[in-house]
């Protein structure tokens, strides 16, 4: 995999070298974060952490782009780094700010590497697009590590199978690239059909196997101003069909989205359904979205203790790889966005499990404080009894819970 990727880059950056500095952009950002998660005393992650636990993060990111007549390379850099005193407890890896872990142990380019790493702190670098295409006058096809994201949800969205977005993710700037071929075809009504095909490893044996990749055929058509997408996939071996789309009512757009999964035991629906709106308020621009989320594999009447858990491999298997994000079956979602100022944005969001019930409360500022500087700051608020979803889910010791409290994050943002 290491000789493919190294071909692959040499072919691009000769692609590159050939377009001359003309045609080259240049770009990225520096992005430092602290966090900051109170434990309650009866949660299992007391016994590492205390009472709280603090983190720094830091990312940083340089684009590269180049074009010459109908081909075109992408190659983007990053630099990651994650400091906190309880990292060899059990925080976890270094995380994107997206919120997903970073390794390449599934993808078919290993284009990641650790720089140090100790028991408080670990640094990693890696490319995370790096990608040759052609653009034809209908046809795009390109060929590398890439991102794309499908479906018509925008808190939940279960037509994009392919590494979608934690709902409740603060920095949502750049989706992580996976490693496949991807086509697009634009016919001339405006419709298009797109086929991708991720070629991914067995985490385990390191090898490439057909079990682990996924081919997708997506088109998304119009019926007048109304849009509508068909899906078809074999994705880890399942079989995926799914429609959806998005229609105007009146001043608001109605979404939707169908997900039908054939797995080797069962046959799965997943559906979401939103509705979205802007208006004005007391002299402020709003934009606001309502959804309703069936996760058609989550667990039944709130059962989240381990041995239960344990009987529902579908949905831990899609957890481990970051396809879901929720444990239950029945979720609503809303959230304004407030502009205060056309500088300052103010972001409520509520994301509710309605068979608990419980809550996360998320209250999200950015302030773009400079043209090239951006201030995030986010407060986490999970609410629900001992048992629930958000409250703290059971464990093999009575009496413990596996759950954090409140948290509060902060990050600056420098473009160049």
């Amino acid at each position: 995999m290491k000789r493919a990727a190294a071909l692959l880059a040499c072919l691009c950056w000769a692609l590159g070298a050939q377009a001359g500095p003309d045609s080259w952009r240049y770009g990225g950002h520096l992005k430092y974060r602290l966090s900051h998660h109170a434990i309650p005393d009866d949660s299992i992650l007391a016994d590492a952490w205390g009472s709280s636990t603090t983190s720094q993060g830091f990312e940083g990111r340089l684009n590269f782009e180049t074009r010459a007549d109908n081909w075109s390379f992408q190659a983007d850099y990053q630099l990651l780094g994650i400091h906190a005193e309880t990292l060899g407890g059990g925080l976890g890896s270094v995380l994107l700010p997206g919120g997903n872990a970073v390794d390449d142990d599934r993808r078919w380019f290993d284009l990641t590497g650790t720089l140090s790493e100790s028991d408080s702190s670990r640094w990693v670098h890696r490319l995370d697009r790096l990608s040759v295409g052609y653009t034809g006058e209908r046809s795009v096809i390109r060929f590398g590590r890439q991102a794309i994201s499908w479906g018509n949800g925008l808190l939940f969205n279960p037509m994009d199978i392919i590494n979608p977005f934690d709902p409740a993710a603060i920095d949502t700037e750049y989706k992580t690239g996976d490693d496949m071929l991807y086509g697009q075809y634009l016919f001339d009504d405006g419709s298009d059909l797109q086929a991708v095909a991720v070629v991914r490893r067995n985490p385990l044996s390191g090898d490439v196997e057909s079990e682990q990749s996924s081919l997708a055929l997506k088109y998304h058509g119009f019926v007048g101003t109304n849009e509508f997408d068909l899906l078809m996939a074999e994705h880890y071996d399942d079989l995926v069909l799914a429609a959806g789309g998005n229609f105007s009512l009146g001043g608001a757009v109605w979404r939707g989205d169908l997900t039908w999964t054939e797995t080797p035991t069962e046959q799965v629906l997943s559906a979401m359904t939103g509705v979205t709106y802007s208006w004005t308020w007391s002299g402020k621009n709003v934009s606001g979205l309502l959804e309703y989320y069936y996760n058609g594999f989550g667990q039944k009447n709130g059962d989240y203790a381990p041995l239960s858990l344990l009987r529902n491999p579908d949905l831990l298997r899609r957890i481990e790889r970051g396809e879901l994000y929720t444990l239950g079956r029945h979720y609503a979602g809303a959230s304004a966005t407030i502009e205060l100022t056309p500088l300052f944005l103010l972001t409520p969001s509520l994301f509710v499990n309605l068979g608990d019930p419980s809550a996360l409360l998320q209250v999200l500022a950015q302030y773009d404080w400079r043209q090239d500087l951006q201030l995030l700051a986010a407060l986490n608020l999970p609410v629900g009894a001992a048992g629930t979803e958000y409250g703290g889910i059971e464990t093999n010791e009575s009496g413990r819970y596996l759950s954090t409290g409140a948290s509060v994050l902060v990050q600056l943002g420098w473009y160049f």
